[in-house]
């Protein structure tokens, strides 16, 4: 499953964004040589019976998978016959050039537009806007968050919110604010009436490297009841005699608000250096109950939590969301723009340094990806292509000198000084950006590696 669903994403991907180029340069009159779906050996060959004027593209699949290429005619590379020199690439405008270069990572684009339309257009089922305990302490607890709050609005004033439709448009929307102030428009459980809530704005350094917006302010994610799920054989809650469906409300005289507060509660019970019997309150068939629980003590790195064996917490309350025609091409459109941005932003953090490398994914963290994405539902899967999808369009439009971003810095030097660079400025400049592009696979890959636990 996963590596199907890899491979198809790569498939989709690649062939998009090489059909960009390909279908500008056909439009501006440049003859194409081949189209190629992958690198190396080609496992299969064919060319269409009706091609345009003046074209004899082969297309082929090769036996690498990881990129595609359009072999354009060009006098740079090979001599070319009189009657053809029209069509070259090199003897085209530096508009036109610039149009084939950048029809890639623009294809790429709007294929992520058309995915995310897609997936609002079938709707799917989302978490409702829920909120968990904040964590004690927390800019969102000292703003007056309590667990079961459901947020309805959010904004950067109090006089320009916004409807939120679940818990990870909150999420997303709270990324993309970083570190202004926010205001959000909550209904506490149990209650018609709603109240503003305002989260200042975080100070300078507020956000280390391994951490984002929403952790620093406090949310720890959806709201869910403390019921106990599958118990697992001579494990302390199994010893304790607590079963499936059990709900706790006290731990110790103190309430137990929601399963996130329940989990943080076990888990620091690890922290004393001896087990600790607890006196849990629970809700058993409509029966109120105590039982005695001692978590065990176990090792996470250089710490210890406390452990129960038990799943902690039911489903969180999921909500139908499907948009229009229009409302789904129009949230599209502003969610494609807001993940370049937020891909961007994240790009100047790692070259900044606000950012860990830690953060950078390879080939491999995708192909766990798509094969969980898979795994949830088509619209899960089609958001995932999405976002790869305007990944791979504004990495592409890095000003690195062996992706179409280094072209096009090359035909902007040309266009201020009126010539090209030179030939030896240009390898020299290759040699360079392949260097710098190998560097991030490898550490890319590691990161993957390292992610996956396949090192010791």
């Amino acid at each position: 499953m996963t590596l199907l669903a890899f491979l198809f994403a790569l498939g989709v991907l690649i062939t998009v964004h090489e059909w960009g180029h390909y279908r500008v340069a056909v439009a501006c009159g440049v003859k194409v040589h081949t189209f190629s779906i992958g690198f190396g050996q080609p496992l299969l060959r064919w060319k269409f019976r009706k091609l345009h004027a003046g074209q004899d593209t082969q297309f082929c699949i090769s036996f690498i998978p990881l990129g595609g290429y359009v072999k354009m005619l060009d006098e740079q590379e090979g001599d070319v016959s009189p009657q053809d020199a029209p069509m070259a690439f090199n003897r085209q405008p530096l508009w036109a050039r610039a149009a084939i270069v950048s029809a890639g990572p623009v294809a790429n684009l709007v294929l992520a537009v058309c995915l995310y339309a897609t997936t609002f257009w079938l709707g799917q089922y989302e978490t409702q806007a829920t909120l968990s305990a904040p964590v004690l302490g927390s800019m969102a607890e000292v703003a007056g968050l309590h667990s079961g709050d459901t947020v309805l609005r959010a904004g950067t004033s109090a006089d320009d919110l916004q409807e939120v439709a679940s818990i990870d448009a909150l999420r997303w929307w709270m990324l993309q604010q970083d570190a202004s102030s926010v205001y959000l428009e909550v209904q506490p459980q149990s209650r018609q009436s709603s109240r503003i809530v305002n989260l200042p704005a975080l100070g300078q350094d507020a956000i280390p490297k391994d951490s984002n917006a929403w952790q620093v302010r406090g949310f720890t994610g959806a709201w869910s009841r403390a019921v106990l799920g599958e118990v697992q054989e001579g494990r302390p809650a199994d010893v304790a005699g607590m079963q499936r469906g059990d709900e706790v409300l006290r731990m110790d005289g103190q309430v137990v608000s929601d399963a996130n507060a329940l989990r943080a509660m076990v888990r620091a019970s690890g922290r004393q250096h001896m087990p600790v019997a607890q006196v849990w309150e629970i809700s058993r068939n409509g029966q109120l109950l105590q039982v005695d629980v001692t978590p065990e003590r176990v090792a996470d790195g250089s710490q210890y939590m406390g452990r129960i064996g038990a799943q902690v917490g039911e489903p969180p309350v999921k909500i139908w969301i499907q948009y229009s025609l229009f409302d789904g091409l129009h949230q599209a459109a502003a969610k494609t723009w807001q993940v370049i941005v937020m891909t961007l932003d994240m790009l100047w953090r790692l070259l900044s340094g606000n950012a860990s490398l830690d953060n950078l994914s390879g080939p491999l963290a995708m192909a766990d990806y798509a094969g969980r994405s898979a795994s949830l539902g088509i619209g899960t899967y089609l958001s995932f292509l999405a976002l790869v999808s305007v990944s791979l369009g504004v990495f592409n439009l890095l000003p690195l000198p062996v992706l179409d971003g280094g072209h096009l810095l090359y035909y902007l030097y040309e266009a201020c000084t009126g010539h090209p660079p030179s030939p030896t400025w240009l390898e020299v400049m290759q040699c360079v950006g392949f260097a710098i592009l190998v560097t991030l696979m490898v550490f890319s890959l590691f990161n993957d590696v390292v992610r996956l636990g396949w090192l010791p």
